[in-house]
């Protein structure tokens, strides 16, 4: 029989074992990403799913008090269903009115579920995740919350032609576009954290993380960079924009010729002065990736509503699609 229990602090090295193809969860993990709880469904002994729970420090949703569901895994639907169904039920014990997931705190981390793979073959740093996972969440009364995509675009040397008008009209008012230093990797990288608390505000579900635990995240990368393809647009000393892109190094993992980049994440400062800046970077971002060499671009993992996809859609098709779920709560 299937057992649920709800702790507030993951032990290292627990001597709970985990069932076969379910990733233990680092108690680092959990501990730094200010997890309220965390629950784990016990089966035959070892752990056959997990989440934590998240409902003090949440993002804002209008017309909500969230809750939030992450560190998700589970082995099975039944296994599931259960864990589900009393993360729910913990969530509405603390007054909130929504459930969203999966999300590990915040969308600085990792959230969302792939559910539309189609043919493409994961690409470098994209979430990823057993098929059966979108069926746990529906069959546990979660629907859709808000889609994300990722578009291919192949053909590197297109260029906007209202762009002719955006780069002389960008010079006249200071901005410049460059290279990011590695030599000075973590001050540009909290030069970009700066800019992205002000850029991002407005996103969905947007919540600020510290920069420490920003550069956290972007340090590992920079032995893995082509700095040409990471763009720093800046007015008078000020951040204004920037663009960062990496190669798909999983196409090297499966030995292939590594032809595609990624373009992850950009933003600009809000205001007219700065309008078209997010698209002059995406051209010279491409062309920077084909005179390296590389002969495609994903754009990736843009919300459905966002910007960027606008953007995106001039230059390329999309090829995958990922959904965030979340269930209304019956209050107790």
């Amino acid at each position: 029989m299937d057992t649920i229990e709800c702790i507030d602090k993951l032990e290292a090295g627990g001597a709970i074992p985990y069932a076969a193809g379910l990733t233990p969860l680092s108690p680092a993990d959990f501990a730094q990403h200010g997890a309220d709880a965390h629950l784990r469904l016990l089966r035959d002994g070892s752990v056959a799913a997990r989440c934590s729970l998240w409902w003090s420090r949440v993002p804002h949703l209008p017309d909500h008090a969230a809750g939030i569901v992450g560190h998700y895994g589970a082995v099975d639907g039944e296994a599931a269903a259960g864990l589900l169904d009393r993360a729910c039920v913990e969530l509405a014990a603390r007054r909130c009115t929504i459930a969203v997931g999966p999300m590990d705190g915040c969308t600085w981390r990792r959230y969302r579920v792939l559910t539309e793979r189609g043919t493409e073959p994961p690409f470098f740093m994209e979430p990823d995740n057993p098929p059966d996972w979108p069926a746990h969440f529906q069959a546990a009364g979660f629907r859709d919350l808000a889609r994300y995509f990722s578009t291919l675009c192949t053909d590197l040397n297109y260029a906007d032609p209202r762009l002719d008008r955006v780069a002389p009209r960008l010079e006249r008012a200071g901005v410049r576009i460059r290279a990011i230093d590695p030599a000075r990797f973590d001050v540009e990288l909290a030069a970009i954290h700066r800019l992205s608390l002000v850029s991002f505000r407005d996103n969905f579900l947007y919540s600020p993380i510290s920069e420490a635990e920003f550069i956290a995240q972007y340090r590992p990368i920079l032995p893995k960079l082509r700095p040409e393809l990471v763009l720093l647009a800046e007015q008078e000393g000020r951040l204004a924009g920037f663009l960062f892109a990496v190669p798909d190094l999983f196409q090297g993992l499966r030995r292939q010729p590594i032809d595609t980049v990624i373009l992850k994440t950009a933003a600009v400062l809000p205001g007219r002065e700065f309008a078209g800046l997010g698209s002059l970077m995406v051209t010279r971002c491409h062309a920077s990736a084909s005179a390296l060499g590389y002969r495609r671009a994903i754009h990736a993992l843009m919300h459905e509503s966002n910007e960027s996809r606008s953007v995106s859609a001039r230059y390329g098709a999309p090829f995958r699609t990922y959904s965030l779920y979340s269930r209304i709560l019956d209050r107790a």
